[in-house]
């Protein structure tokens, strides 16, 4: 089987190929583009990887995806790792292609679907508001211990940020009631208590897989699935780690707002607290159980029911 790793730059790809250990590169553009599908074709590959690059792999994977050649984005840091352990210290883009190549072959991702330019679109709204919430955060916690001659300057700064934040509100709401799925996804997210529309779009918009996955799955995929530390006869301590940080923030604030306004969450909470597990442990394992719900509303389409509700938390 042919596996084919790409890294992607500004100007250039550089493509490896496994097993023949075959490389070349193309520019960057329309033409190269246009003689990577046509080498690509003859291959008839497995797997073609690409790594995330600041968006310059979204233009390759469209080509790619019309052509109907199974192109996966995975995870960089999955690909850094693999590279040191597989000894790969060294890094080049000739050097980088050959290690996607590799993973490729040896770890076999799962070939799913591509998001179209629709989804694109709306993934990099909410990104963009996130971006814009963490800076007029940086701005008020800089006025905290910033000179009062400052103050003006910063007062500005926030103000602007919060006019894009309201702008950017009122265009993620126009692309959701566009959407015939979108505002049926958003109608059974709202439906449950605690949750509102910034998580409903984050989840629409950075959470595609909501639905398609088991709860397992979608825990690990947003990083709040408890992971084991044990060796020999000792069990450590079970800790989150990874997935995507982006999504479990705002779903830690909510997780909030469901424990003071849903009563499931909230009693589950309070169990957990009452078994004197410590507060952080008890919010993270909330987050786990709201996310299992919203998992278990997508993928049934139904609104929100507090009499199933222990029954889609199993």
């Amino acid at each position: 089987m042919v596996n084919i790793g790409i890294d992607v730059s500004k100007e250039r790809l550089d493509v490896a190929v496994r097993p023949s250990g075959e490389r070349f590169s193309v520019t960057n553009d329309e033409e190269g583009h246009a003689e990577l599908r046509k080498r690509l074709k003859k291959l008839k590959p497995e797997r073609i990887v690409l790594e995330p690059t600041g968006g310059y792999e979204w233009r390759v994977v469209h080509v790619l995806t019309l052509a109907k050649l199974p192109a996966i984005v995975v995870n960089a840091r999955q690909i850094r790792q693999f590279a040191q352990a597989t000894g790969r210290l060294a890094k080049t883009d000739a050097i980088d292609a050959d290690v996607l190549a590799h993973f490729a072959e040896a770890i076999q991702p799962e070939i799913r679907a591509v998001p179209d330019a629709a989804h694109r679109e709306l993934e990099a709204l909410v990104s963009r508001r996130r971006q814009l919430v963490e800076m007029r955060a940086a701005e008020a916690k800089r006025k905290q211990t910033a000179p009062h001659v400052v103050h003006p300057s910063i007062d500005a700064v926030i103000e602007a940020l919060t006019q894009q934040i309201d702008d950017l509100d009122g265009n993620l709401r126009r692309v959701i009631m566009s959407t015939p799925a979108w505002r049926e996804a958003e109608e059974l997210n709202i439906s449950v208590p605690g949750v509102g529309r910034v998580l409903s779009t984050t989840m629409t918009g950075l959470v595609p897989e909501l639905g398609k996955l088991n709860r397992k799955q979608i825990a690990a995929l947003i990083g709040v699935a408890p992971l084991n530390k044990d060796s020999g006869k000792t069990e450590g301590r079970r800790t989150t780690w990874g997935g995507r940080a982006s999504v479990r923030a705002v779903l830690y604030m909510a997780t909030l707002a469901a424990i003071r306004c849903n009563p499931s969450i909230r009693a589950f909470h309070a169990r957990l607290l009452a078994k004197g597990k410590l507060p952080l442990v008890a919010i993270v394992a909330s987050m786990r159980k709201l996310l299992t719900v919203l998992n278990a509303i997508a993928r049934d389409r139904r609104p929100w029911n507090p009499q199933l509700a222990p029954a889609e938390q199993k």
